[in-house]
Protein backbone atom coordinates (compact mmCIF):
# COMPACT_ATOMS: atom_id res chain seq x y z
CA UNK A 1 0.00 0.00 0.00
CA UNK A 2 0.84 3.36 -0.94
CA UNK A 3 -1.23 4.94 1.73
CA UNK A 4 -1.53 4.60 5.41
CA UNK A 5 -5.26 3.62 5.09
CA UNK A 6 -7.69 3.31 2.39
CA UNK A 7 -11.88 3.68 3.19
CA UNK A 8 -14.45 2.40 0.34
CA UNK A 9 -17.92 2.93 1.23
CA UNK A 10 -19.88 -0.25 -0.51
CA UNK A 11 -23.32 0.37 0.21
CA UNK A 12 -25.86 2.93 2.32
CA UNK A 13 -29.10 2.81 3.72
CA UNK A 14 -31.36 5.57 2.59
CA UNK A 15 -32.74 7.41 4.97
CA UNK A 16 -29.84 6.79 7.43
CA UNK A 17 -26.67 7.77 7.99
CA UNK A 18 -25.93 4.08 7.90
CA UNK A 19 -23.25 2.42 5.29
CA UNK A 20 -20.95 -0.62 4.83
CA UNK A 21 -17.49 -0.19 3.31
CA UNK A 22 -13.70 -1.94 3.41
CA UNK A 23 -10.92 -0.39 5.40
CA UNK A 24 -7.42 -1.45 4.05
CA UNK A 25 -4.91 -1.00 6.26
CA UNK A 26 -0.95 -2.31 5.59
CA UNK A 27 -1.99 -5.56 7.91
CA UNK A 28 -5.36 -6.16 6.24
CA UNK A 29 -8.78 -5.56 5.50
CA UNK A 30 -11.26 -4.40 7.73
CA UNK A 31 -15.54 -4.95 6.52
CA UNK A 32 -17.23 -2.41 8.14
CA UNK A 33 -19.12 -1.88 10.65
CA UNK A 34 -17.44 -3.91 12.68
CA UNK A 35 -16.65 -4.29 16.46
CA UNK A 36 -12.83 -3.82 17.16
CA UNK A 37 -11.78 -6.46 19.99
CA UNK A 38 -10.56 -4.56 23.66
CA UNK A 39 -7.08 -5.81 23.72
CA UNK A 40 -5.73 -2.77 25.96
CA UNK A 41 -2.70 -4.71 26.84
CA UNK A 42 -1.69 -6.50 23.58
CA UNK A 43 -4.32 -9.21 24.91
CA UNK A 44 -8.01 -9.49 24.72
CA UNK A 45 -8.32 -10.51 28.56
CA UNK A 46 -7.97 -14.18 29.29
CA UNK A 47 -8.28 -14.91 25.67
CA UNK A 48 -5.58 -16.47 23.25
CA UNK A 49 -4.77 -14.95 19.80
CA UNK A 50 -6.26 -18.15 18.17
CA UNK A 51 -9.15 -17.79 20.79
CA UNK A 52 -9.62 -14.17 19.67
CA UNK A 53 -9.41 -14.81 15.73
CA UNK A 54 -11.78 -18.05 15.96
CA UNK A 55 -14.50 -15.11 17.50
CA UNK A 56 -14.15 -13.59 13.96
CA UNK A 57 -12.98 -9.82 15.59
CA UNK A 58 -10.79 -7.95 12.20
CA UNK A 59 -8.92 -6.21 14.32
CA UNK A 60 -7.67 -5.74 18.17
CA UNK A 61 -6.96 -2.07 19.91
CA UNK A 62 -4.80 -1.84 22.37
CA UNK A 63 -3.66 1.57 24.77
CA UNK A 64 -0.66 3.55 24.68
CA UNK A 65 -0.69 4.78 28.19
CA UNK A 66 -1.05 1.05 30.01
CA UNK A 67 1.64 -0.23 26.92
CA UNK A 68 3.90 3.00 27.88
CA UNK A 69 3.77 1.76 31.57
CA UNK A 70 4.19 -2.13 30.80
CA UNK A 71 6.21 -3.32 29.14
CA UNK A 72 7.03 -0.16 27.90
CA UNK A 73 6.68 1.29 23.94
CA UNK A 74 10.47 0.33 22.96
CA UNK A 75 10.40 -3.11 24.37
CA UNK A 76 7.53 -3.57 21.37
CA UNK A 77 9.39 -1.32 19.15
CA UNK A 78 12.59 -3.94 19.83
CA UNK A 79 10.26 -7.00 19.20
CA UNK A 80 9.39 -5.85 15.64
CA UNK A 81 5.91 -4.18 16.63
CA UNK A 82 2.67 -5.25 18.41
CA UNK A 83 1.88 -7.45 15.91
CA UNK A 84 4.78 -9.57 16.27
CA UNK A 85 4.70 -9.08 19.85
CA UNK A 86 1.19 -10.49 20.59
CA UNK A 87 1.77 -12.52 17.30
CA UNK A 88 -1.60 -10.98 16.31
CA UNK A 89 -1.11 -10.56 11.96
CA UNK A 90 -4.05 -8.22 11.29
CA UNK A 91 -4.91 -4.80 11.90
CA UNK A 92 -4.54 -3.11 14.96
CA UNK A 93 -5.76 0.25 16.45
CA UNK A 94 -3.83 2.21 19.10
CA UNK A 95 -6.12 4.52 21.69
CA UNK A 96 -3.71 7.25 22.55
CA UNK A 97 -3.76 7.01 26.01
CA UNK A 98 -5.86 10.65 26.41
CA UNK A 99 -8.56 8.65 28.39
CA UNK A 100 -6.41 6.61 30.97
CA UNK A 101 -4.32 9.78 31.75
CA UNK A 102 -7.90 11.38 32.80
CA UNK A 103 -9.63 9.00 33.83
CA UNK A 104 -7.22 7.05 36.07
CA UNK A 105 -4.89 10.20 36.93
CA UNK A 106 -7.77 11.99 38.50
CA UNK A 107 -9.63 10.99 41.07
CA UNK A 108 -12.62 10.44 38.89
CA UNK A 109 -14.75 8.72 41.70
CA UNK A 110 -14.17 11.33 44.40
CA UNK A 111 -16.28 13.85 42.26
CA UNK A 112 -13.11 15.51 40.92
CA UNK A 113 -13.89 17.01 37.51
CA UNK A 114 -11.54 15.85 35.23
CA UNK A 115 -11.76 18.55 32.77
CA UNK A 116 -11.69 21.51 35.28
CA UNK A 117 -9.22 20.08 37.64
CA UNK A 118 -11.71 21.31 40.46
CA UNK A 119 -13.80 19.61 42.93
CA UNK A 120 -17.45 18.98 41.87
CA UNK A 121 -19.30 22.12 40.68
CA UNK A 122 -18.66 25.30 38.33
CA UNK A 123 -15.53 26.83 37.08
CA UNK A 124 -15.99 29.62 39.75
CA UNK A 125 -15.22 27.05 42.48
CA UNK A 126 -12.11 26.23 41.01
CA UNK A 127 -9.02 24.99 43.37
CA UNK A 128 -7.15 21.69 43.08
CA UNK A 129 -8.01 18.55 45.05
CA UNK A 130 -5.14 17.03 47.05
CA UNK A 131 -6.72 13.36 45.16
CA UNK A 132 -5.33 14.81 41.67
CA UNK A 133 -3.08 12.95 40.06
CA UNK A 134 -3.08 14.79 37.06
CA UNK A 135 -2.13 18.43 35.95
CA UNK A 136 -2.91 19.91 32.47
CA UNK A 137 -0.81 22.33 30.42
CA UNK A 138 -1.05 23.60 27.11
CA UNK A 139 1.77 21.64 25.83
CA UNK A 140 0.39 18.32 27.59
CA UNK A 141 -0.48 16.59 30.71
CA UNK A 142 1.86 15.72 33.82
CA UNK A 143 0.63 13.06 35.93
CA UNK A 144 1.41 10.00 38.23
CA UNK A 145 1.43 6.24 37.32
CA UNK A 146 -1.26 4.49 38.94
CA UNK A 147 1.36 1.44 39.22
CA UNK A 148 4.21 3.24 40.30
CA UNK A 149 3.25 6.84 41.46
CA UNK A 150 5.83 7.75 39.47
CA UNK A 151 5.39 11.55 37.30
CA UNK A 152 5.08 11.09 33.69
CA UNK A 153 4.69 13.85 31.12
CA UNK A 154 2.30 12.84 28.03
CA UNK A 155 2.06 15.54 24.82
CA UNK A 156 0.51 14.88 21.83
CA UNK A 157 4.06 14.65 20.39
CA UNK A 158 5.09 12.10 22.92
CA UNK A 159 1.87 9.90 22.58
CA UNK A 160 2.62 9.71 18.79
CA UNK A 161 6.16 8.79 19.13
CA UNK A 162 4.45 6.25 21.56
CA UNK A 163 2.22 4.93 19.21
CA UNK A 164 4.40 5.04 16.35
CA UNK A 165 7.01 2.82 18.94
CA UNK A 166 3.99 0.74 19.12
CA UNK A 167 3.04 0.17 15.57
CA UNK A 168 -0.49 -0.76 15.46
CA UNK A 169 -2.10 0.35 11.76
CA UNK A 170 -4.26 2.98 13.83
CA UNK A 171 -3.51 5.49 15.80
CA UNK A 172 -5.37 8.29 17.49
CA UNK A 173 -4.39 11.73 18.35
CA UNK A 174 -4.13 12.68 21.76
CA UNK A 175 -6.86 14.64 23.44
CA UNK A 176 -8.45 16.20 26.52
CA UNK A 177 -11.57 13.69 27.85
CA UNK A 178 -14.97 16.16 29.02
CA UNK A 179 -16.03 15.37 32.07
CA UNK A 180 -19.82 14.63 32.25
CA UNK A 181 -19.89 17.20 35.11
CA UNK A 182 -18.65 20.07 33.03
CA UNK A 183 -20.29 23.34 32.42
CA UNK A 184 -19.95 24.77 28.78
CA UNK A 185 -17.18 27.19 29.50
CA UNK A 186 -15.04 24.03 30.81
CA UNK A 187 -16.11 22.00 27.68
CA UNK A 188 -15.12 24.69 25.48
CA UNK A 189 -11.28 25.01 26.86
CA UNK A 190 -11.08 21.46 26.74
CA UNK A 191 -12.40 21.16 22.58
CA UNK A 192 -9.71 24.16 22.19
CA UNK A 193 -7.44 21.81 23.71
CA UNK A 194 -8.10 19.09 21.59
CA UNK A 195 -8.12 20.94 18.48
CA UNK A 196 -4.91 22.56 19.34
CA UNK A 197 -3.47 18.90 20.67
CA UNK A 198 -4.62 17.73 17.62
CA UNK A 199 -2.61 19.44 15.01
CA UNK A 200 0.41 19.04 16.66
CA UNK A 201 -0.22 15.16 16.82
CA UNK A 202 -0.67 15.56 13.17
CA UNK A 203 2.59 17.34 12.41
CA UNK A 204 4.77 15.00 14.83
CA UNK A 205 2.71 11.97 12.89
CA UNK A 206 3.90 13.13 9.49
CA UNK A 207 7.39 13.69 10.63
CA UNK A 208 7.51 10.05 12.11
CA UNK A 209 5.80 8.60 8.67
CA UNK A 210 8.26 10.13 6.72
CA UNK A 211 10.64 8.46 8.72
CA UNK A 212 9.18 5.29 8.16
CA UNK A 213 8.41 5.89 4.35
CA UNK A 214 12.32 6.60 3.85
CA UNK A 215 12.90 2.97 5.75
CA UNK A 216 10.29 1.23 3.69
CA UNK A 217 7.96 0.49 6.39
CA UNK A 218 4.67 0.47 6.47
CA UNK A 219 2.64 4.30 6.71
CA UNK A 220 0.64 4.47 9.79
CA UNK A 221 -2.80 6.03 10.20
CA UNK A 222 -3.93 8.93 12.62
CA UNK A 223 -7.64 9.47 13.82
CA UNK A 224 -8.52 12.58 15.22
CA UNK A 225 -10.91 12.45 18.53
CA UNK A 226 -13.98 14.75 17.66
CA UNK A 227 -15.14 16.30 21.19
CA UNK A 228 -17.69 18.83 22.32
CA UNK A 229 -19.62 16.74 25.16
CA UNK A 230 -23.40 16.97 24.59
CA UNK A 231 -23.22 20.43 22.94
CA UNK A 232 -24.27 20.47 19.09
CA UNK A 233 -22.47 23.50 18.26
CA UNK A 234 -19.14 22.57 20.09
CA UNK A 235 -20.10 18.99 18.45
CA UNK A 236 -20.18 20.30 15.14
CA UNK A 237 -17.54 23.27 15.33
CA UNK A 238 -14.61 20.20 16.41
CA UNK A 239 -16.14 17.98 12.92
CA UNK A 240 -15.83 20.74 10.89
CA UNK A 241 -12.45 21.70 12.19
CA UNK A 242 -10.89 18.22 12.39
CA UNK A 243 -12.70 17.30 9.22
CA UNK A 244 -10.85 20.14 7.41
CA UNK A 245 -7.44 18.26 8.07
CA UNK A 246 -5.36 15.22 6.47
CA UNK A 247 -6.16 12.89 9.47
CA UNK A 248 -7.05 9.18 7.94
CA UNK A 249 -10.40 8.99 9.95
CA UNK A 250 -12.49 10.12 12.99
CA UNK A 251 -13.16 8.53 16.58
CA UNK A 252 -15.49 9.42 18.45
CA UNK A 253 -15.32 10.50 21.98
CA UNK A 254 -16.94 11.45 24.76
CA UNK A 255 -19.85 9.46 27.50
CA UNK A 256 -23.07 9.81 26.91
CA UNK A 257 -25.73 7.14 27.46
CA UNK A 258 -27.63 5.01 24.40
CA UNK A 259 -30.33 7.63 24.04
CA UNK A 260 -27.87 10.35 23.33
CA UNK A 261 -26.31 8.03 20.79
CA UNK A 262 -28.77 9.56 17.57
CA UNK A 263 -28.60 13.24 18.72
CA UNK A 264 -24.38 13.31 18.94
CA UNK A 265 -23.96 10.88 15.82
CA UNK A 266 -26.25 12.83 13.39
CA UNK A 267 -24.41 16.43 14.87
CA UNK A 268 -20.99 14.91 13.29
CA UNK A 269 -21.66 12.53 11.15
CA UNK A 270 -23.48 14.90 8.85
CA UNK A 271 -20.31 17.42 9.46
CA UNK A 272 -17.40 15.27 9.01
CA UNK A 273 -16.46 14.34 5.66
CA UNK A 274 -18.38 11.34 4.28
CA UNK A 275 -15.05 9.44 2.73
CA UNK A 276 -13.08 8.22 5.78
CA UNK A 277 -13.96 5.75 8.59
CA UNK A 278 -15.48 6.96 11.81
CA UNK A 279 -14.99 5.25 14.81
CA UNK A 280 -16.76 5.43 17.85
CA UNK A 281 -14.54 4.94 21.81
CA UNK A 282 -15.75 3.06 24.02
CA UNK A 283 -19.10 2.09 23.43
CA UNK A 284 -20.23 -1.67 22.83
CA UNK A 285 -21.36 -1.93 26.10
CA UNK A 286 -25.07 -3.74 25.22
CA UNK A 287 -26.25 -4.52 21.81
CA UNK A 288 -28.53 -1.14 21.34
CA UNK A 289 -25.63 1.14 21.39
CA UNK A 290 -24.29 -1.80 18.58
CA UNK A 291 -27.47 -0.88 16.34
CA UNK A 292 -27.52 2.44 17.31
CA UNK A 293 -24.26 3.38 16.14
CA UNK A 294 -24.13 1.94 12.95
CA UNK A 295 -27.63 3.61 12.20
CA UNK A 296 -26.42 6.83 12.69
CA UNK A 297 -23.13 6.53 10.87
CA UNK A 298 -20.31 4.50 12.45
CA UNK A 299 -17.90 2.19 10.84
CA UNK A 300 -16.29 0.89 14.01
CA UNK A 301 -16.61 0.21 17.60
CA UNK A 302 -14.79 -0.95 20.75
CA UNK A 303 -15.42 -1.67 24.14
CA UNK A 304 -13.88 -3.60 26.89
CA UNK A 305 -17.18 -4.29 28.42
CA UNK A 306 -18.03 -7.85 26.91
CA UNK A 307 -14.95 -9.33 28.33
CA UNK A 308 -15.17 -7.62 31.73
CA UNK A 309 -18.55 -8.54 32.25
CA UNK A 310 -17.75 -11.84 31.24
CA UNK A 311 -15.57 -11.96 33.69
CA UNK A 312 -18.07 -11.40 36.09
CA UNK A 313 -20.21 -14.13 34.78
CA UNK A 314 -22.71 -12.01 32.96
CA UNK A 315 -23.40 -13.52 29.53
CA UNK A 316 -24.98 -12.29 26.73
CA UNK A 317 -27.67 -14.39 24.89
CA UNK A 318 -29.90 -13.54 22.40
CA UNK A 319 -32.92 -13.96 24.79
CA UNK A 320 -31.37 -10.52 27.13
CA UNK A 321 -28.05 -11.31 29.56
CA UNK A 322 -27.74 -13.86 32.49
CA UNK A 323 -25.71 -14.16 35.51
CA UNK A 324 -24.32 -17.98 35.00
CA UNK A 325 -23.26 -18.07 38.66
CA UNK A 326 -27.21 -18.08 39.58
CA UNK A 327 -28.51 -21.31 41.60
CA UNK A 328 -30.89 -22.06 38.35
CA UNK A 329 -28.02 -23.16 36.01
CA UNK A 330 -26.34 -25.56 38.49
CA UNK A 331 -28.10 -28.19 36.44
CA UNK A 332 -28.82 -27.12 33.25
CA UNK A 333 -27.03 -28.90 31.25
CA UNK A 334 -27.19 -26.83 27.87
CA UNK A 335 -25.66 -24.06 26.28
CA UNK A 336 -25.65 -20.41 27.03
CA UNK A 337 -27.24 -19.70 23.86
CA UNK A 338 -28.37 -22.44 22.18
CA UNK A 339 -28.49 -20.33 18.91
CA UNK A 340 -24.83 -19.29 19.24
CA UNK A 341 -22.36 -21.24 17.05
CA UNK A 342 -18.92 -20.14 19.82
CA UNK A 343 -16.66 -22.39 20.75
CA UNK A 344 -17.93 -22.16 24.33
CA UNK A 345 -21.56 -23.02 23.05
CA UNK A 346 -20.62 -26.00 21.09
CA UNK A 347 -18.74 -27.67 23.78
CA UNK A 348 -20.04 -26.99 27.35
CA UNK A 349 -22.55 -26.35 29.16
CA UNK A 350 -24.43 -23.64 31.62
CA UNK A 351 -23.86 -26.15 34.80
CA UNK A 352 -20.46 -26.34 34.08
CA UNK A 353 -19.87 -22.97 33.77
CA UNK A 354 -21.73 -22.48 36.92
CA UNK A 355 -19.18 -24.47 38.36
CA UNK A 356 -16.27 -22.98 36.81
CA UNK A 357 -17.37 -19.40 38.40
CA UNK A 358 -18.16 -21.07 41.90
CA UNK A 359 -15.16 -22.68 42.33
CA UNK A 360 -13.20 -19.48 41.36
CA UNK A 361 -11.79 -21.50 38.19
CA UNK A 362 -9.48 -19.71 35.49
CA UNK A 363 -11.17 -20.86 32.67
CA UNK A 364 -14.41 -19.58 33.80
CA UNK A 365 -13.19 -16.52 32.60
CA UNK A 366 -11.92 -17.82 29.17
CA UNK A 367 -14.97 -19.56 28.44
CA UNK A 368 -17.25 -16.60 29.28
CA UNK A 369 -15.07 -14.23 27.02
CA UNK A 370 -15.10 -16.42 24.11
CA UNK A 371 -18.86 -16.40 24.40
CA UNK A 372 -19.31 -12.69 24.64
CA UNK A 373 -16.82 -11.54 22.47
CA UNK A 374 -18.28 -13.82 19.80
CA UNK A 375 -21.73 -12.64 20.39
CA UNK A 376 -20.79 -8.90 20.09
CA UNK A 377 -18.96 -9.30 17.23
CA UNK A 378 -21.65 -11.67 15.32
CA UNK A 379 -23.83 -9.60 16.07
CA UNK A 380 -22.17 -6.37 14.15
CA UNK A 381 -21.71 -8.64 11.41
CA UNK A 382 -24.71 -9.60 10.83
CA UNK A 383 -25.92 -6.11 11.14
CA UNK A 384 -23.78 -5.46 8.34
CA UNK A 385 -25.38 -8.39 6.08
CA UNK A 386 -28.90 -6.98 6.61
CA UNK A 387 -27.59 -3.41 5.50
CA UNK A 388 -26.12 -5.47 2.72
CA UNK A 389 -29.06 -7.13 1.82
CA UNK A 390 -31.80 -4.46 3.12
CA UNK A 391 -33.35 -6.25 6.15
CA UNK A 392 -31.55 -3.77 8.47
CA UNK A 393 -34.77 -2.45 10.19
CA UNK A 394 -36.18 -5.77 10.61
CA UNK A 395 -33.45 -7.63 12.07
CA UNK A 396 -33.09 -4.66 14.53
CA UNK A 397 -36.93 -5.03 15.31
CA UNK A 398 -36.45 -8.65 15.70
CA UNK A 399 -32.97 -8.60 17.23
CA UNK A 400 -33.83 -6.23 20.45
CA UNK A 401 -37.40 -7.17 21.11
CA UNK A 402 -36.12 -10.49 21.99
CA UNK A 403 -32.84 -9.55 23.89
CA UNK A 404 -34.36 -6.32 25.89
CA UNK A 405 -38.90 -7.23 25.52
CA UNK A 406 -41.04 -5.24 23.74
CA UNK A 407 -41.59 -2.66 26.39
CA UNK A 408 -37.68 -2.07 26.37
CA UNK A 409 -37.10 -2.47 23.01
CA UNK A 410 -39.53 0.49 22.33
CA UNK A 411 -37.24 2.67 23.28
CA UNK A 412 -34.96 2.10 20.60
CA UNK A 413 -37.06 1.32 17.72
CA UNK A 414 -38.31 5.25 18.21
CA UNK A 415 -36.25 6.50 15.19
Amino acid sequence: MNKALNFEIKTRLGGTLARTGVISTPHGQIKTPAYIAGGTNATVKAMTVEQIRETGAQAVLANTYHLMLRPGADILKKAGGIHKFMNWQAPTFTDSGGFQVFSLGMAYKKGIDATSHTEKGSSNLARHSKNQLAKVGDDGVWFKSHISGEKIFMSPEISMELQHKIGADIHMAFDELTSPLAGREQIKSALDKTHFWAEKSLARHDELNAEHLEKGEPLQALFAVVQGAREEDFRRESASFLGSKHFDGFGIGGIFQPEEIPEVLTWVNTTLPEDKPRHLLGMGAQPADLFLGVEYGIDTFDCVAPTRQARNAALFTYSGRMNIKNAQFKEDFTPIDADCECYTCRNYTRAYLNHLFRADEILASTLASIHNEFFVINTVDKIRESLENGTFFEYRRDFLTKYYGQKRAADFLKN
